[in-house]
């Protein structure tokens, strides 16, 4: 927590623990991509209109708590070595730090007035010490607005969790808080490549993970970002997709959205002497592998792929052309890209010493403008309707009439030109799927001039959390 922070204010510190202890030497271990993201943190913020809880430490909510940390070990765990050296959970239901704190403003001014950084005093967190035997690797903090609303902060170490996962440990936390049973429940499954071996690893990506691998690391990052967040309405992405579709037919919000940034971004970027402009593309792979890994698995699922194009082709080709380009690269990839991604983690070893530790981390967000769909959180019922169920993150409801009206993601130690993150908006209603948040982080001077975009600006978006007021 920032102690510059002039808004926020911490009240109470507790830990909550499951309600069953989890069995005793009972350890969890890391896959090789869950140790390449090492290096990052993940926070999210759910933002609700109504205050939901009354005294959180002897308020149902903590009991509900505590009931689904019983079914996730390896949060209420600490981290530590195994005989080859690499990471694991020690379930010792230790417990989760959970603060409580105050917010000197209403929830409205400070969706209008807070920028990324001061965002970031909502959410507790503390890099991992050296020795994290004692170390709590999640975070909740539980932020009361003046004049009613609230702010539930997560915060881990990446290692631990990827965005779906995480989302998915606060939507039990909801569904058992109303007696629901969970729709994801958690699935500690090692993550393994299906099918036959693969004839080639000389893949796309694992060139691209050899190259990131061996990428000079700076500590800390050499440029402080901020960040902004826009949102797009149903309406204005509707018509955008129409205007690419001599381009593109099929292309989605994700496709259009990241075309738009990125082309942007790469004109604040533009220098003569770049012939070719690239984009770190990442998805989740759940749905990817053959057969899928279930949604509900625990840990990180990330593939990131990399797309170049020529700068005369981002500078002067068109925004459909570049759609198509986004919408070509991602329907294209071939499920050998995952697997032979997934496989070279599993054998990059480090050199020297135990042949079975796995390669130190390195900036998986970075040193490429890096773009992250999360187009696989909108939800697909089975029922007769077809339509669309509600984003996953805004299927958190404490109670049936009171969802979040924001969900913010940010993921720390991003290094490189950037991050451009886009995901579902809550929706006004079930027929307005399309609109979308994106949260950009950049450096400040270049942030500042792509809130002036006028491309950008022409989709007439809602600006949160960009210290505009």
């Amino acid at each position: 927590m920032s102690n510059n922070s002039k808004r926020v204010s911490v009240v109470s510190k507790l830990t909550a623990v499951s309600s069953r202890p989890t069995g005793p030497g009972h350890t969890h271990p890391f896959t090789a991509l869950d140790h390449a993201m090492g290096l990052h943190s993940l926070h999210i913020i759910y933002y609700y209109k109504h205050n939901i809880f009354t005294y959180f430490d002897l308020d149902p909510s903590r009991v509900s708590l505590s009931e689904v940390l019983s079914l996730y070990p390896p949060v209420t765990g600490r981290l530590t070595r195994d005989g080859d050296g690499n990471w694991q959970v020690k379930c010792n239901d230790a417990g989760v730090r959970v603060v409580k704190a105050h917010v000197g403003t209403t929830l409205d001014e400070w969706l209008r007035s807070a920028d990324g950084l001061e965002e970031r005093d909502l959410t507790v967190w503390d890099d991992m010490p050296d020795d994290p035997n004692t170390w709590s690797p999640f975070r909740v903090q539980i932020n009361e607005f003046q004049g009613g609303g609230i702010a539930i902060g997560l915060s881990c170490t990446h290692m631990q969790a990827d965005p779906t996962c995480a989302t998915l440990l606060l939507n039990s936390w909801t569904q058992t808080h109303r007696g629901q049973p969970m729709t994801h429940p958690p699935v500690y499954s090692t993550l393994q490549t299906h099918g036959p071996p693969l004839p080639n690893l000389q893949t796309k990506s694992t060139s691209f993970y050899t190259t990131k691998s061996k990428h000079v690391q700076n500590q800390p990052p050499s440029v402080q970002m901020a960040t902004a967040t826009f949102i797009f309405s149903h309406a204005a992405i509707k018509q955008s997709l129409i205007q690419v579709h001599d381009n593109c037919p099929d292309a989605t919000p994700f496709d259009l959205l990241a075309a738009l940034f990125w082309t942007r971004v790469a004109r604040l970027k533009a220098s003569e002497h770049e012939r070719k402009r690239s984009l770190s593309v990442c998805v989740d792979f759940r749905k990817q592998l053959r057969p899928p890994l279930p949604l509900g698995y625990y840990g990180n699922a990330l593939h990131f792929s990399l797309l170049s194009l020529d700068s005369e082709e981002i500078d002067g080709g068109g925004l459909g052309n570049v759609v198509e380009r986004v919408h070509h690269h991602l329907s294209s990839m071939e499920k050998e890209e995952f697997r032979s991604a997934i496989e070279w983690f599993e054998s990059h070893k480090e050199e020297g010493g135990g042949c079975n530790k796995f390669a130190p981390p390195f900036r998986m967000y970075g040193p490429e403008l890096t773009c992250i769909s999360m187009e696989h959180m909108i939800d697909v019922p089975s029922g007769p309707t077809g339509k669309a169920g509600k984003p996953l993150m805004y299927g958190a409801m404490f109670d049936e009439e009171a969802g979040p009206v924001h969900v913010s993601y940010n993921v720390g130690n991003v290094e490189g030109e950037g991050l451009i993150m886009v995901m579902p908006a809550c929706p006004d209603d079930e027929d307005e799927m399309l609109r979308r948040t994106v949260m950009v982080a950049l450096s400040r001077k270049e942030l500042a001039e792509l809130c002036e975009d006028q491309a950008v600006l022409g989709l007439h978006p809602t600006m949160l959390l960009s210290g505009r007021h």
